[in-house]
Parts: structure tokens; C-alpha cells; sequence
């Protein structure tokens, strides 16, 4: 796909001969016959559209791990050569090209970057990007929810075997979105780095059809015990909550789904308070009925989520799609004015070619006549569309389910040393801040929304960011982390720090650095009942 797309690349910018493209092809592999079929099913397709674009928007069509998968699905057994040279005639659709192609320019609005945003989202996509342990960690728990039963070998590495009927139907069902899924599969991998020593292995990771078959079937029957609602302990709580879970989606008016977000509302008897949905990680399970304490109501809690947050949820997602909008609207002018200007001409020219009686002028300008107005229509309509994207508003906002919250019984025993001391804690982060900012680093302090870290870090002028855990000691002592923070360390590596500050109750606290801790020897701590 990259070498189609490079063709498309040597005849649009600048180049002003004709070129030669040569695709060298082993016909005797079962790959080269895939590839064989693929770039005929691809030249068909530029023929009967007339235009070479279907090589620069092939990878927007076609998956990029199309031709792999249906290379696996072969030698797994699954399918048989024709049906595989089949697939490649049904997926490689010319309806799709001719959509695509069309609208390229608007594609290409689109997109538009602003170097400065992307700059700024750096941090925020290295945050939240799923590591292969993540993936690992679900589907191994999630499995038997969804009635398999995976079996670790080794890191990344598990058996699953057959699959049961009814994820089957799960598959058939998420078939359109994700591709087929197999019935059977014998080892998988969820790290690319493991197909490196072993290629045969099937790479299971967000998108795969199995991955998303768990994946639907572990929320399906979650629900009931979503509704039935959990009792957590907090290490660090003094006193009971109940944390509500909601999302919410945004829709524009042509009935889209822009956004869609999680919230956790917290009611105390204090009142309510909006917490990010990772308060849940740094939870451990808890046993026992909730507590006989008056919070506000369920319907207190929604009525709070709408007033503080969904406005602003709305409000943030409409800035950004005016921006776009406005955006595509000048590319939508501009492309297709040009082309019906430019067919006008041409209209002109057939009519005055028409009027001499010149042979097949007639037949051409009836044509273009019909395709000026085909580019007529189109403008009308994108404008109708364009106008009803500026329309948002908010969705589906629904009660996923609750929680208690208690504060752990051992919070004054075996954990009491890990338990926070406020006033310790404070004069951590301040120490911590203070280092950041006389290095040239603008620290942000974000330890009130349990993103496993405390402080968001960037260089001054430069894209370098830190994700600081601050911890403080009142003299010397152990050092814990949650298991929030821990995963988070693993997750950010060389780019998460841990800023320990000894010393805190005297005049002169002792700042230590510490990058990458995961790499360090933690221990679990754990009680024994």
C-alpha cells in the first residue's frame, strides 16, 4: 500500500513525465497471488474511475493489516485460496474509492495541522496509549467472563483453543466493523515485538476480531453487576462515599456520534464532587453492605454531572468542530467551484462545437451537461450537510452504575504507614514543584484527578514532558506506590519519574530523582485473612 501510494505521490507533485512503475510480484507464492490480485483489483479500479487517485487514498479504503490477516486466515485453516482472492474483490470495493476520492480535498481539510496542538497533545497521547501489558492484562482476566479460557505461556504469549458458540455470535455480529473472526485460535501474541521470533503466531491487540469479541461480551455480562452496584476500600478515606458512573455521547444533526466520554460523580455527606474515572483504579475490593450514611440521591447526582461538567464537555467539542467545519466549508468552495468553473468552459467549447456539427459533440456535451449538474447537487448537498455538523448537542447520557467507597479497615494497622499525611505530602509536592520550575520546566499539578501521577511536567520552549509521582516522608521511611501509580510507571517508562522528598517535617528537605522506577524491585504488600 505504501508503494501505491508513493506512485500516486511521483505523479501529483510537480512531476512533469511520464513514469514507469514497475511492481515486482513472485507469482508462484500464495503472497504473490494476494499482491497480484490486489494491484489488477486496484488498476481495474483507476480505470473505471479515471482517476489516479485511488493509489494516493488506498490505505483510507483498506485496512492496513488486510493482506496479513487474509495471509493468516489462510494458513490457519480458516479459508481457502479463492475464498482469499475473493475477499480481496469484496473488500477493495470501487463505491468506497469513488466516495473517498471524490471528496479527497475535503479528506485533506480534514486534517489540517496545527503544530502547536499537536505539540500540546503529545503528553496527553503518551498518557493513554495502550502498552501490550495492558492488552495482556485484560484479555487474560476478561477471557473466562466471555467463556474462554486463555493460558499464558510465557510474556505476551497465550493459548486459547476453541472458541464457545456464543462468542461465535459475538464475532458475527462485530463481523462488518472488525473482519471475521476464526474459530479456533492456538497461540496468540499481544506484542509485536513477539512476531519477530515467532511470525506465525496470531497478534491479538485492540481491533482484532477476537480482541473486540471479548472485549463486547466481558460489557455484556457485566451489566448485571454494573446495576447491582460494588463495595471498594480506600486506603486513604476518612470517611463513606458512593461514586456514580455515567457516560455521555455528542451528536451533530446529522445524527453522528462526535464524542463520547466517562464521568464519576462523588457524593459525600459533605455534597458532590467530580472525579475522573481512574479514581476507580487506585480501589481494592471490599466486603460488606454500604454504610447507614445520608448522601444526596441518584437523581442529585445527575442533576450535579449536567450543570459542572456536560456543558463543558459540549462547549469543548463544539470549539473544535466550528473549526473544522469552517474549515472543510473553504475546501468544499474552492474544489468544487473550481471543477464547475473549469466544466463550464468545457461546456461552452462543445456547444460551439455542437453548433458546427462536429461529429460526437453532441453525445460529449450532453455528457458534461450531466455531470455539471451531478457537481451542482453535490455542492447543495454538502452545504445542507456542512450546515446540520454545526448543530451538536448532547446524548445519551446514561447511568452505567455505582459504587461504596469505605475506608479501608486497615488503615490504622498494617498499612497505617502507607496512608497519606496531608501536611507531609503538601510540603512533597512543593519541594517538587519548586525543582521543576528553577530547571526551565513548567510543572502542572494534577494530583486531585488520580492519573496514577502528580504532576504533568514540560520544558519551557521544547516537547519534552515529565509525569512526576511525588511522595514525601516526614524523615526516612519506605516508599509505596498505588497500584494505579505503579501500572502508570510501567506504561510510561523513561518518561515517568518518582520525585521522593525525605525529610519533610525538617527545615531542609532532601529531594531524590528517580526515572523509570518500574524498573526498580517493588514488592506487593498484601494482607492475609
Amino acid at each position: 500500500m505504501r508503494l501505491e501510494q508513493r506512485i500516486g505521490r511521483i505523479h501529483r507533485y510537480g512531476q512533469e513525465r511520464d513514469c514507469l512503475i514497475f511492481n515486482f510480484v513472485a507469482r508462484n507464492t500464495r503472497e504473490g497471488r494476494v499482491l497480484e490480485k490486489l494491484l489488477d483489483r486496484l488498476d481495474e479500479i483507476r480505470r473505471e474511475l479515471g482517476s489516479e487517485q485511488v493509489f494516493d487514498v488506498v490505505g483510507e479504503v483498506v485496512p492496513a493489516n488486510f493482506v496479513e490477516r487474509l495471509l493468516r486466515d489462510h494458513y490457519a485453516g480458516r479459508i481457502s485460496s479463492d475464498e482469499m482472492l475473493e475477499r480481496i474483490v469484496e473488500e477493495v470495493d470501487r463505491e468506497k474509492f469513488a466516495k473517498i476520492t471524490t471528496s479527497a480535498l475535503e479528506g485533506l481539510a480534514r486534517r489540517e495541522l496545527n503544530l502547536a496542538e499537536l505539540i500540546g497533545r503529545r503528553a496527553e497521547a503518551k498518557e493513554r496509549r495502550l502498552v501490550p501489558e495492558v492488552v495482556e492484562e485484560f484479555f487474560l482476566e476478561g477471557g473466562p467472563i466471555a467463556g474462554i479460557a486463555p493460558k499464558r505461556e510465557r510474556p505476551f504469549i497465550a493459548r486459547v483453543g476453541r472458541l464457545p458458540r456464543q462468542l461465535l455470535d459475538v464475532g458475527r455480529a462485530l463481523e462488518p466493523r472488525y473482519g471475521r473472526l476464526g474459530r479456533e485460535y492456538r497461540r496468540i501474541a499481544f506484542a509485536r515485538e513477539v512476531l519477530e521470533q515467532e511470525p506465525t503466531l496470531e497478534w491479538v491487540t485492540p481491533g482484532h476480531p477476537l480482541f473486540e469479541s471479548v472485549r463486547e461480551e466481558v460489557w455484556r455480562r457485566s451489566q448485571d453487576d454494573l446495576r447491582r452496584g460494588a463495595v471498594f476500600f480506600d486506603l486513604h478515606r476518612e470517611e463513606p462515599a458512593r461514586l456514580d458512573v455515567y457516560d455521555c455521547s455528542i451528536k451533530d444533526g446529522t445524527g453522528q456520534t462526535l464524542h463520547r466520554r466517562l464521568f464519576v460523580v462523588e457524593a459525600t455527606s459533605g455534597g458532590f464532587e467530580l472525579r475522573q474515572p481512574t479514581v476507580l483504579l487506585d480501589l481494592s475490593p471490599g466486603v460488606g453492605a454500604p454504610p447507614p450514611i445520608a448522601v444526596g440521591s441518584r437523581e442529585e447526582s445527575e442533576r450535579f454531572l449536567v450543570e459542572s461538567a456536560l456543558a463543558g464537555f459540549l462547549e469543548e467539542v463544539q470549539e473544535q468542530r466550528q473549526q473544522e467545519v469552517e474549515t472543510i466549508s473553504r475546501h468544499v468552495e474552492l474544489s468544487l467551484n473550481t471543477l464547475i468553473d473549469r466544466l463550464q468552459i468545457q461546456v461552452g467549447d462543445l456547444v460551439e462545437q455542437a453548433a458546427r456539427g462536429e461529429e460526437g459533440a453532441a453525445g460529449r456535451l450532453s455528457q458534461a451537461e450531466e455531470r455539471l449538474d451531478e457537481l451542482n447537487a453535490r455542492l447543495e448537498q454538502r452545504r445542507e450537510e456542512l450546515a446540520k455538523q454545526w448543530q451538536l448537542a448532547l446524548a445519551d447520557l446514561r447511568h452505567l452504575g455505582s459504587a461504596w467507597v469505605l475506608p479501608h479497615p486497615d488503615r490504622e494497622g498494617a498499612f497505617a504507614p502507607m496512608v497519606r499525611d496531608p501536611v507531609i505530602e503538601a510540603i512533597a509536592m512543593r519541594e517538587a514543584m519548586a525543582f521543576e520550575e528553577s530547571n526551565g520546566w513548567e510543572p502542572e499539578d494534577i494530583s486531585k484527578e488520580n492519573r496514577g501521577f502528580d504532576i504533568l511536567s514540560r520544558r519551557r520552549g521544547d516537547v519534552g514532558v515529565r509525569f512526576i509521582e511525588v511522595k514525601g516522608r516526614a524523615s526516612l521511611g519506605p516508599i509505596s506506590l498505588t497500584s494505579n501509580e505503579y501500572r502508570t510507571a510501567q506504561r510510561l517508562g523513561e518518561d515517568f519519574w518518582l520525585y521522593a522528598v525525605f525529610d519533610c517535617g525538617s527545615e531542609a528537605p532532601r529531594l531524590i530523582r528517580v526515572q523509570d522506577p518500574a524498573r526498580l524491585g517493588w514488592e506487593p504488600v498484601v494482607t492475609v485473612e
